[in-house]
C-alpha cells in the first residue's frame, strides 16, 4: 500500500509519519494485515511536481495540510478549500479513486463561539468540496472534525494551549490563563494516529452525533485550570522524585508524556541524594503517592543489612549484581527462612510483614546492589520499622 500524507511536517503529520515507518519497518506489529510500501511525505515546502506524481501512486491519501494562523484571514481558504481542490484535481486527472482523509476541526460546525470563524468556514467548504468529489467519483471520504490535538512535537506559543502550558512549566516560565474554568475538549496524538491507521485499514469510527463524520473514540474534556494544577504537579517530581497518580490511558499519563516531551535538557535529569555510610548506601530513587517507593540498595564486601521488621508494609527485593544470602524469621519464632540469590539470575524476594529480615552480601571483594520495592513511603513521623536480629 502507498500512502500520500499532506502537511506531513505538521503537528499530526510528523506522528502519523513516524508510526506508519515504524509498521513499513517491520518494528511496529500491532497491526497484522496492514503492508506499507511507500510513504509519500509531501508539505507547503516539497516540489510541487511530486504532488500529481504521489496521487497517481497513492493507495489512500491523509489530506493533514492546512492553514490556522495565516497573516491575514483570506488566507484561510487558499490553504484549507483550495490546497483540497488542487489534491482534488491531481486524483482525478490520474484516474485514482482511492480513500481520501480529511482533516477538519470542529469549528466547523460554525455554531456557538464559531459562529464567525473565518478558520471554521474554510474547513466547512473543504468538508463540502471533499463529500461532492466523494459522491461524484464514488470515492470514500473520511472526514474527522477534531478538537483540541495535544502531545509530543506540538508547537508551543502557536496554536496549542497545552504545548505552550507545558513548554512554559517545564521553563519555569509564566502561564497566562484567562479564565480558568474554561472547558476544553482534547485529543491525545497517540489516540488520533490510532484511529489513522484504523482508517487505513477501514475499520474508522463513525461520530455518534453525525454519522456522515469519523471520530477518535476517546476525547477527554478538561479545564485550564486542571491542566495548569496537573502541569505544577508534574514539575514538581522532579523536586522531591514522588510520581503523581497516573493511571494508565487517563488524561493524566498523556499530558505526563506531553510534558516529559518539553522538558530541556537540564530538565531531564533527577539528581538523587545517597545516604551512605560505612556499610554502603541507600538512595530513594522513586515515591509515588499511592503505590510506595523504588531504592536502591549498596551492600559493600561482607556486610548486613537490614535485621529489622514491619507490621503492615511489605517489601521486594531484587539483586540486580552480585551476590546474597536473604534471611527472615517470623518474629516469636526460631525457624529461619533464607534464600541464595544472584544478580545473574534476578529474582523477587517478598519482606513479609511480621518477618525479621536481613541481606548480606556474600562476596567479600564486591559490592552487592539489591532493588527494593516498598508498599508505602517511608515515614519518619510513624516508621513501620522495628529492630530485631534474625538470630
Amino acid at each position: 500500500m502507498n500512502i500520500l500524507i499532506t502537511g506531513a511536517k505538521g503537528f499530526a503529520g510528523k506522528n502519523l509519519v513516524a508510526a506508519l515507518e515504524n509498521i513499513k519497518d517491520g518494528k511496529d506489529r500491532r497491526f497484522p494485515g496492514l503492508k506499507i510500501d511507500e510513504i509519500f511525505s509531501f508539505d507547503v515546502d516539497s516540489d510541487s511536481s511530486l504532488l500529481p506524481v504521489y496521487c497517481s501512486k497513492a493507495d489512500f491519501v491523509f489530506n493533514l495540510a492546512g492553514v490556522n494562523r495565516p497573516e491575514n484571514n483570506g488566507e484561510f481558504m487558499k490553504g484549507n478549500r483550495d490546497f483540497l481542490s488542487l489534491l482534488l484535481d491531481e486524483l482525478k486527472k490520474s484516474g485514482n479513486t482511492c480513500p481520501v482523509m480529511l482533516s477538519s476541526s470542529i469549528q466547523a460546525t460554525l455554531e456557538g463561539r464559531f459562529k464567525d470563524s473565518d478558520y471554521g468556514k474554510s474547513k466547512k467548504a473543504a468538508e463540502n468540496l471533499l463529500f461532492a468529489y466523494a459522491e461524484e467519483r464514488d470515492v470514500k471520504a473520511l472526514v474527522y472534525r477534531f478538537p483540541n490535538l495535544f502531545g509530543k512535537w506540538a508547537r508551543p506559543n502557536y496554536n496549542s494551549a497545552v504545548a505552550t502550558f507545558c513548554y512554559n512549566t517545564a521553563r519555569d516560565l509564566p502561564i497566562n490563563v484567562n479564565d480558568e474554568s474554561t472547558l476544553l475538549t482534547l485529543c491525545y496524538i497517540d489516540d488520533v494516529v490510532e484511529e489513522m491507521i484504523c482508517a487505513l485499514m477501514g475499520k474508522e469510527h463513525r461520530s455518534s452525533v453525525n454519522e456522515k463524520f469519523c471520530s477518535v473514540p476517546v476525547e477527554h474534556k478538561v479545564t485550564l485550570g486542571e491542566i495548569v494544577s496537573l502541569l505544577k504537579t508534574f514539575r514538581s517530581f522532579s523536586e522531591n522524585s514522588l510520581m503523581p497518580e497516573i493511571p494508565e490511558g487517563s488524561f493524566e499519563t498523556k499530558l505526563f508524556s506531553t510534558y516529559l516531551s518539553y522538558l530541556p535538557e537540564d530538565k531531564a535529569v533527577i539528581t538523587y541524594k545517597p545516604s551512605a555510610d560505612n556499610r554502603g548506601s541507600f538512595t530513594e530513587l522513586i515515591k509515588s503517592e499511592k503505590c510506595g517507593q523504588i531504592s536502591v540498595n549498596v551492600s559493600l564486601p561482607g556486610i548486613t543489612k537490614g535485621e529489622h521488621w514491619h507490621h503492615s508494609k511489605w517489601e521486594i527485593f531484587i539483586v540486580v549484581h552480585g551476590e546474597a544470602r536473604i534471611d527472615m524469621r517470623k518474629v516469636g519464632s526460631e525457624e529461619i527462612i533464607s534464600y541464595t540469590v544472584s544478580g545473574d539470575k534476578p529474582q523477587g524476594i517478598y519482606m513479609l510483614p511480621g518477618y525479621t529480615h536481613r541481606i548480606v552480601n556474600l562476596s567479600d571483594k564486591d559490592k552487592l546492589v539489591t532493588l527494593m520495592w516498598a508498599s508505602e513511603r517511608f515515614d519518619p513521623e510513624r516508621p513501620d520499622t522495628f529492630f530485631e536480629k534474625v538470630n
